[in-house]
Order: structure tokens, then sequence, then C-alpha cells
């Protein structure tokens, strides 16, 4: 049976052979060298045991009977200083008890008895050098598998801190976006009433009181925000409308004027539509106008049919129309309005709504955190409006919840000197930003 050639693998061992008989070692060299493997040799076990504490060896093969110190000693030391060295034995046949004491002793993985065959002897080593390999690769690959598990956690702990910074920013650039389109909004809401004259700021105060029905009566924070968006854009289609009409009480509205006012609920859905997130607030605008006893608005829906948060904004509604004239050539009073509510509880209106609107009328304000007023000069960035900033002519200036910077608060301050005016701005200041 002829050798295999050299390997990668082979020529990464190093043999070290023992014996005090220079043919002996002269013929190993000459057995191994061939096939790849670097071999060292020593002619004792004191001078064995130097080879080793010099160079790396992966393989012993030591003699067992040597002058000075046997091979089982030398064996049995060796195992003592570097236990990881594949251990053989050179031994004749009459060295058998020495040959045990040995193996006991040096837990040798082989003995070799001479004289030996070359191609045994090559076989022998190669398994053995194979094991050692085997047992080198298990011991790097375990290295490697505790190295990387270290460097897994220290990713995933990374990962983990990444996915939170980031969800920070997502959330807050959600909060901001959220901020923008409500500010948007009311923008938008403010340019429809500039048509309004006497009666600006009604939207306004419809969806303030809306949103303040919809806490009392338990809605969900996006059903609020839903139901006060509504209330800002509740009249959005009127834009349509002639200037004169718009101004006439509708109870001085011809049949042909009606049936025109009457359209705007409709018209108001249909340019929502478009906007995902007023979709909603599009359905309470359709049915702002129904009435609990069905005698309503586009539709003649009736008790439950109406959408909720319609029939919120139909209380909220018709409690401002009346005090400013749009429903009636007489403006109520605010007393005289509230009356109107409760004498068409379950007639025009839900029940449950106005008991909720009573309770807001007759309770504190519903907004959360108490306001302070401030003038300009006392601002602070990170201050955060209660309620809309408006012009003496009701053009809205600053939306609520707006976040102020130093540089609103400088034009603030500069608009207040040059119009010679005083505001006052209601602030939160339980919300005050750092």
């Amino acid at each position: 049976m002829t050798p295999s050639p050299p390997t990668a693998s082979t020529q990464a061992f190093t043999i070290l052979c023992v014996d005090d008989e220079a043919n002996i070692l002269s013929s190993l060299r000459r057995l191994f060298r061939p096939h790849g493997y670097k071999v060292l040799v020593a002619g004792g076990g004191v001078e064995g045991l130097e080879a080793l504490a010099g160079e790396h060896v992966d393989l012993i093969i030591s003699d067992m009977r040597m002058p000075g110190m046997d091979g089982a000693t030398f064996l049995a030391e060796a195992r003592k200083r570097y236990p990881d060295t594949v251990r053989l034995l050179l031994t004749g046949y009459a060295d058998m008890d020495s040959t045990i004491a040995a193996i006991n002793s040096g837990q040798i993985a082989r003995y070799i008895a001479k004289p030996w065959n070359d191609q045994d002897v090559l076989l022998t080593v190669r398994e053995a050098l194979e094991r050692q390999a085997l047992l080198r690769e298990k011991a790097r690959l375990e290295a490697l598998t505790l190295r990387q598990n270290e460097e897994l956690k220290s990713l995933n702990a990374s990962l983990e801190h990444k996915v939170e910074a980031r969800t920070s920013e997502l959330k807050a650039a959600h909060e901001k976006l959220k901020q923008h389109f409500l500010t948007s909004i009311r923008v938008f809401a403010n340019l429809i009433e500039l048509r309004e004259g006497a009666s600006a700021g009604h939207s306004r105060r419809v969806a303030d009181l809306a949103r303040k029905i919809a806490v009392k009566l338990g809605f969900t924070p996006g059903d609020v925000q839903d139901v006060m968006l509504a209330g800002l854009l509740h009249d959005v289609g009127k834009i349509g409308l002639p200037d004169e009409l718009l101004g006439k009480p509708v109870s001085h509205m011809s049949g042909d004027e009606l049936g025109l006012l009457r359209k705007h609920p409709i018209t108001g859905q249909a340019a929502l539509m478009g906007l995902e997130n007023l979709r909603q607030a599009g359905t309470f605008v359709r049915s702002h106008h129904e009435r609990w006893d069905g005698q309503g608005y586009p539709d003649r829906l009736s008790g439950l049919a109406i959408p909720y948060g319609a029939r919120i904004i139909a209380v909220a509604n018709d409690f401002d129309g009346l005090q400013i004239g749009s429903l009636s050539p007489r403006r109520f009073k605010p007393e005289e309005a509230v009356t109107f509510m409760q004498q068409n509880r379950g007639k025009r209106y839900c029940p449950n709504v106005v008991d909720a609107f009573m309770e807001v009328m007759g309770g504190p304000d519903t907004t959360p955190g108490a306001t302070n007023e401030h003038n300009p000069s006392s601002l602070k960035p990170g201050m955060v409006l209660a309620r809309d900033l408006l012009t003496r002519d009701g053009v809205m200036l600053l939306a609520a919840d707006f976040v102020l910077d130093e540089n609103l608060i400088r034009q603030l301050r500069e608009l207040e000197a040059s119009e010679g005016i005083r505001l006052s701005i209601a602030i939160r200041p339980q919300e005050v930003k750092t």
C-alpha cells in the first residue's frame, strides 16, 4: 500500500522522534520527510524535553529503552507538560511490562513493535494526526462559535438600541406630521370662515364644543379627533354658495334657497373623501343636519342610524348657530340656547348627546390642563398654545397645540409693537417642552 502524497494538513504537523540510536532516528527521518511532515530528533529524554520546550510538536515517537530517562518516564513528563501532544511508543516484545507501565503513566495512543513495518508506521501516524487535526478543528470551531456568539450578543444589543432610537424618531416624526396636519386643517377652516363675516369663529367654536362632548361620552382619542375635524370642516360644502345666502337665517330662506343649502353636507363629504385621514370626519359632515326624529337632511336618517359623531356636531352646531343668528333672525342668549337643546332632547337631538352637552355646559372646562394667559414678553420656547391665537378680525395666527420657538416669539413681540395691540396668549403650563 502506497501512502498518500503530502497535503496542506500533513505539512502543518511536526513529529519529534526520540531514540538513543542514531540509525533509528535516521530511519524515522527518512520515513516521514517524503510525506510532508516536519521531523525533529532527540537522542534521549532530556534532549526530547528541550525540543518540546523550543517548538510546538504534534506527535512524539519515543523508544522505550534509553539510558538515563527511559521512554515511559519521558512520555509521562511530556504528557504532564504538553497534554495535547499525541504520544507513540517504540518497543520490543520483551518490554511488554514496561510498555504497559508507559501506557498507564504516559497515556500513549499506540505502541509500535520493533522491528516495524514502514507502511504500518505511516498509517498509524497518519490516523493519530488526523484525530489530532479533528480535535484541533473542533477546538477552533468552538472558539469561533463562542466569539461569534459574543459578537451576536453585542450586535443584538446594538440593534435593539438602534431600533429603539429609530422608533423614537418615527414617533416624533409621526407626532410632528400629525400636528402639521391639524394645523393645516385649522388654517383651511379659518379660510372658509373669512366669508362668514359676523359669524367668524363659528367652526372653531363648534369643533371645540364637539370635542368636549365626545370626551365626556368616552370616545377614543382617535374618534375625538375625527369629531373635532368634522366640527372644523362641517361647513366646507358652503364654499360654493352665494354670499347673500350665507348671511341669511334659515327661517328666512325660500324653498329654492333651502334646496341649495341642503346640498352642502353632501358636497362637504365629497370634498373630504379624497383624504384618507378625513373620510370618517366626512361621514359626520354629511349627517350633521340629520335629526333624531328623522326630519333632517340629506338622507332623512333617524335615531341610532345617524353616525354618533354627526349627532354631536348637530348639537354643537345648532347651539352656536342659535347665538350667531344663522338659524333664526333673533340671536339667542347662551342660556336660551341651552334651554332650546333641552327642549329638543329626543326630538331633534340624541338624548345621550344632549345629556353630555349639559354636563359640559354645567361643569369646568374639559381641556386637559388649566391654561395661563401670557403676553409675548413672558413667552418662552417650548410653550404650547392652549387655543387658537386670533387677530381682532378673527384671522387665525397660530393654531392650538402649536409649540412656540424663539423665532415665533420674536415675531409675536414685533406684531404687538407694530400694531399697537396687546396680545393675550393661552398657554398650557404643564406642557412646557424643554
